[in-house]
Formats: structure tokens, C-alpha cells, sequence
């Protein structure tokens, strides 16, 4: 038996190298080239395929679609999109009980005469212990309307642990309530477009005790042309309040006719306190009740315990009142405008000339074969774009974009067309 032995003599080791294949290279290079042609012969027959008519495009997220823009909008917050209602109504279909609650207020006439009346607002009086209004419900604890007003929207409106409106640090027992319609006022009142016009009141009507003796539906003006203008202070207080969650500005003596004008900025004199969010303004009725020459409008409201005071006929009568007594270039009565803020997406329609050029109108075809009606269609189709379906991953039609007028597609015209969707 013979045996072979190995000697190690060195550890280094050499690579191993492959011998060139020059077959396999170009066998590579051939399949490359068949897989690039097979990909360009797709492409041509997709194309080919559009020129016969497309029926979907899915859009691209990135070059198609842009989401999220968010703008603000405005518009008059009265009947017809106006932002000043001067001429105002009450309603005559409101029962006597309801109106010792509160008075809806209109635009365009009486509903009672007016089929088209548009209601704007409701004013209501309220009193923290019930006083300038009368149970006639045979309630008990003296819930009174004025007593029910006051509580509600200090329920609604101010946080649980306060019980109280309160004006420049100062609690009031007495207030006015302007409700706006809440339709119209869309998001919230816009902050800056907000002004009151206030005619001052006779007071008295020839008794010392008007305020417990008289009801407001026997109130009138002073008959001086006098009046006060109030406005928020969002333009010296930016961003508001924010109470409990609920964003408040103050209603101070200001001007927005000629441009946000605040009265003695410094030291301005406080009326009440706006709730945009909710459309709603609360006024401070002991400040409206003093003297003119102490910043009031001598509303003498009655406060008198079990006086049916109808208190909510002096608001309105001051109010409709005072656009007869303002100068060439102001307006009484009530300025506001609403606010919202919309989210828009935006969709970019892109359709390229050989893209869409067929229809699938009836009117396209003829014959139980569904022939093309005109031959020249065959190689010159003529269609018109008049709409835009938007379609999920289910092809399941969710809205349809309509254009202004129809859009002429042929093969030597292509479109660029955008759809805004607002939520």
C-alpha cells in the first residue's frame, strides 16, 4: 500500500478566479433587452389602449393632491348675506307667554304679514332673583321668566363654580340677552365686524317710579338724536378670552363704520360681553340704565318685584331706533358679519390629449351594435367634458365635479382642471 502525504509549507492562500465566459455575458445582455422591449411593447399598447377611450385615473397622491388648506371666510350675517340690518320687525304670532320670555326679531316684515319673514335675532331680559317680570305659570321659588332667562344662560355661559355675569370685575344682576340666529352665524361672529347702535331712551314716561310701574312697550325715545355705538375689544385684546373653554370678548363704546375705532381706548367704558363661538351678546342693564352724561341710555328697566316689565320691548326700541339718528356714513341698528374656517382639498384633473376622447353618452353611438353615430369619430373623435366623478378604490361614485360649461376634447387639446372639495 503506498501513501501520499501532503506538506504544508506556506499558510498563504490565493484567490480563486473564474475563467472568462463571454457567452454568458451576452446571454444576460439578450434577456435584458427582451424585458426592456416586452416593457416598452406594454407601454405602447397602454397608450394605445387610452386613444380607444379611458374610463379611470387614479390620482396621483403626490402630483394630484393637495389636502389640509384652511381659510377663513366671511360673509354678512343677516338675510341676503348683508352685514347691517337697520330696519327690524317684531313678531306678532308670539303668545303673550312667550313673550314675557323674549321677542324674536325680523328682517323683512312681520310673519304675521309676511310669508318670507326671516328671523335675525331674539332679545330676552334676565334678573338673577326673578324681578321685572311676573309668574303666570303658577310656578313655585318665584320662577319668574326674567329669573328662568337669567339663569339658563348663565348655565350655558360661565363657568360651574360662577353663578353671575359679570362686567369689568363687577357682578350684575340685570341683563340683556341678544341671540343670534344660529344658522347664520355660521362658526362663531366675526371678532372686529361686530357693532351695536343704542338710541337713548325717554326713562320716565311722567312718574318718579317708571322702573316698577311701567312696562318697556310704553318706553320711547328721548327724542335728542342721542346714541351709543358698542363694539368688541377684539382689536385691543387679541385672541379674546377664554373662559372655561368658551372664547369671550368685552362690548365696549366704540365705532366700526370708519374703521375699528375704540373710544378712549385707555380707559374705555364697558357695556357687556360677546360669546362668538355662540352668537351671543349679554348686556350690562344697570350700565344702560344711568344717565346719558354717565355713559347710560336711561333705560330704567324695570326691576320692580311681580312687575310684568317687558323689558325686552325697551332693547328693541332702542336698537330700531337708532339708525334714523346716526350721521351720513354710519349705520344704526346691529353690524356682524359670521365666520368660519373651511378645510379644502384640492384634486388637479390632468387629461393628456390622447386621454378621453370617446364617450359613453348614448348619443355617441347608433345602431344595436353600437356603431359610432359619425365615421369621422373613428380617427377625429369630438367629445365635451361637462363633469368630473370622483371614485374610491371600489369604483363606487362619491361626487361629481361640474364645469361652468362644457369643455371641447379631441386628441389635439388636453386639460388641466381643478376640483376643491370644502368640509
Amino acid at each position: 500500500m503506498a501513501t501520499l502525504n501532503r506538506n504544508v509549507t506556506s499558510t498563504t492562500t490565493a484567490p480563486f478566479t473564474q475563467p472568462s465566459r463571454p457567452g454568458a455575458t451576452a446571454e444576460v445582455e439578450r434577456m435584458a433587452r427582451q424585458l426592456a422591449d416586452e416593457l416598452l411593447r406594454e407601454r405602447d399598447q397602454a397608450r394605445e389602449r387610452m386613444r380607444m377611450g379611458r374610463v379611470y385615473t387614479t390620482f396621483d397622491p403626490v402630483d394630484d393632491i393637495l389636502p389640509n388648506n384652511i381659510e377663513t371666510v366671511t360673509r354678512g350675517q343677516f338675510f341676503g348675506n348683508t352685514g347691517s340690518l337697520t330696519t327690524m320687525f317684531t313678531s306678532s304670532l308670539l303668545t303673550a307667554t312667550q313673550k314675557s320670555y323674549w321677542q324674536e326679531i325680523y328682517s323683512t316684515g312681520d310673519p304675521n304679514v309676511e310669508d318670507n319673514a326671516n328671523v335675525e335675532f331674539s332679545i330676552a331680559y334676565g334678573h338673577y332673583n326673578g324681578s321685572g317680570s311676573v309668574d303666570t305659570t303658577g310656578n313655585l321659588n318665584n320662577d319668574t321668566p326674567s329669573r328662568a332667562i337669567y339663569r339658563q344662560w348663565a348655565q350655558l355661559l360661565l363657568p360651574p363654580d360662577d353663578a353671575k355675569f359679570t362686567f369689568n370685575g363687577t357682578d350684575s344682576d340685570s341683563v340683556y340677552i341678544l341671540n343670534f340666529n344660529r344658522a347664520r352665524i355660521r362658526e362663531k361672529i366675526d371678532p372686529g365686524n361686530f357693532e351695536l347702535t343704542l338710541a337713548r331712551l325717554s326713562g320716565s314716561i311722567g312718574t318718579a317710579f317708571a322702573n316698577s310701574a311701567h312696562t318697556g312697550s310704553n318706553v320711547r325715545v328721548a327724542g335728542d338724536n342721542s346714541y351709543f355705538q358698542i363694539i368688541d375689544d377684539s382689536s385691543i385684546v387679541a385672541g379674546g378670552t377664554i373662559d372655561d373653554g368658551k372664547l369671550v370678548y368685552n362690548l365696549l363704546s366704540g365705532s366700526i363704520d370708519n374703521g375699528t375705532e375704540v373710544f378712549n381706548s385707555s380707559s374705555p367704558v364697558y357695556y357687556g360681553l360677546l360669546y362668538p363661538q355662540y352668537g351671543v351678546a349679554v348686556l350690562n342693564a344697570n350700565k344702560l340704565d344711568l344717565d346719558y352724561s354717565s355713559g347710560g341710555l336711561n333705560f330704567m328697566t324695570v326691576t320692580g318685584s311681580g312687575v310684568q316689565g317687558d323689558n325686552a320691548m325697551k332693547m328693541f326700541t332702542s336698537i330700531s331706533s337708532s339708525n334714523d339718528m346716526t350721521p351720513a356714513g354710519r349705520n344704526g341698528g346691529v353690524q356682524s358679519r359670521s365666520s368660519e374656517q373651511v378645510k379644502s382639498t384640492y384634486y388637479f384633473v390632468r387629461v393628456k390629449n390622447s386621454e378621453y376622447n370617446y364617450s359613453n353618452n348614448p348619443s355617441f353611438v347608433t345602431g344595436s351594435l353600437g356603431e359610432l353615430y359619425y365615421n369621422s369619430f373613428i380617427q377625429e373623435p369630438q367629445v365635451y367634458i361637462t363633469g368630473i366623478g370622483l371614485y374610491n378604490d371600489r369604483r363606487e361614485l362619491l361626487a361629481v365635479a361640474k364645469l361652468s360649461q362644457p369643455l371641447l376634447k379631441n386628441y389635439t387639446r388636453e386639460a388641466n382642471i381643478m376640483i376643491k372639495l370644502d368640509f
